[in-house]
């Protein structure tokens, strides 16, 4: 197994060219930089990476996916050009690591030390994987469908093959992606070349990269990145089910934290927000609190203009027009809400092991 660079973003005519922000180097993973965040889809060069055991390399000619399992009648292999005549679809979706966050939570669990920069937005192209399930014949007795990536290595004491399974509906939503390109590019190494999975509205986890079989199981799925992995653990270690929908979240993008503004201006606080599941915003608010004593005293919220997103699945920008009239330190604040009621709480929800931290978006800032 290689480990292979991290590709650039595309160099056209006064394009800005971002390089993601390394967390650890081996294995490779890096947060996307805060200013690449305010752009509507994330430069492919600036999005982030999440790697477990080092990234593979298979060129796309000797590549091969494997389809079957007990529940398929009638298994099947392709190759990259075969998938590529298939029917594609493109979407723009939001790919959030399910431990992003995590480094907000006190105390701080065990894992990457996230900041709140793991996740993006791309357009992508792909193939439905229920195209593939209908050709293999994938039958009523199918409970889960697992999906397998090319990359291994040791996990609780035994080496395992990087393996998910979705429950059946969820597999063979029309959404369910067996992706080939990103914002118009094949696939980077870094980002599952030559081909991965995304499952909308999930966390990333699910959407397994480098991906080489394809089974569908009769009986649940216990791997380890399964039953012992990404599982949401109270205080005291015990499992409230496992990581799935991506949780409503805001992110304030504008202005930066430190930033010194203008009493009596107008200045423009800018974000993004986004849900899990497809379910659309209701709302995003702002409020800018003011350091009195050591204390943040609250001044209620307002409505942010939020707007339409590119897609269901896509995020959206929002802003909102401050003009503060007092000097001194302020504390900017946003929270989002879907149509389900769903709503981003004043602290990280703390778990075990760091999943789902969605708190409200805060940057700190000086008015002189």
């Amino acid at each position: 197994m290689t480990t292979w660079p991290v590709s650039r973003a595309a160099r056209g005519p006064g394009a800005t060219v971002w390089a993601p922000e390394t967390v650890t180097a081996d294995p490779y993973n890096a947060q996307t930089p805060s200013a690449a965040l305010a752009e509507p889809v994330t430069p492919v060069g600036a999005f982030f990476v999440r790697d477990h055991f080092g990234i593979p390399r298979t060129p796309p000619g000797r590549w091969r996916l494997r389809i079957g399992g007990a529940a398929a009648a009638a298994p099947f292999a392709l190759g990259y050009e075969e998938l590529l005549a298939m029917e594609h679809r493109e979407l723009d979706v939001v790919v959030e690591c399910a431990g992003n966050g995590r480094s907000l939570m006190t105390p701080r669990p065990p894992g990457l030390p996230w900041g709140q920069q793991a996740v993006g937005c791309a357009h992508f192209a792909g193939v439905p994987f229920r195209l593939l399930a209908e050709r293999a014949l994938i039958g009523p007795s199918a409970v889960e469908v697992v999906f397998t990536g090319a990359d291994s290595g040791p996990v609780r004491g035994h080496r395992a093959a990087f393996e998910r399974s979705l429950p059946l509906a969820a597999a063979l939503h029309p959404d369910t992606l067996l992706v080939t390109r990103m914002n118009g590019e094949p696939l980077a190494p870094e980002h599952g070349a030559p081909v991965r999975l995304v499952v909308p509205g999930r966390y990333a986890v699910a959407d397994v990269k480098w991906l080489v079989g394809i089974r569908a199981v009769t009986r649940p799925f216990t791997g380890v990145f399964q039953s012992e992995e990404y599982l949401y653990e109270a205080s005291r270690g015990t499992p409230e089910g496992p990581v799935t929908s991506v949780r409503v979240k805001s992110l304030i993008t504008e202005p930066e934290p430190d930033t010194a503004v203008r009493r009596d201006h107008e200045t423009l606080v800018r974000g993004r927000a986004w849900s899990g599941d497809g379910v659309p915003l209701r709302s995003v608010e702002v409020r800018a609190e003011y350091e009195d004593d050591d204390r943040h005293r609250e001044r209620g919220w307002h409505e942010a203009l939020l707007e339409a997103p590119a897609g269901p699945y896509g995020w959206s920008g929002w802003s909102f027009r401050w003009t503060p009239r007092r000097p001194g330190p302020y504390r900017l604040v946003s929270r989002a809400t879907d149509a389900h009621g769903g709503t981003q709480p004043p602290q990280a929800p703390w778990n075990a092991r760091g999943y789902g931290c969605n708190p409200v978006a805060c940057v700190d800032v000086v008015v002189v």
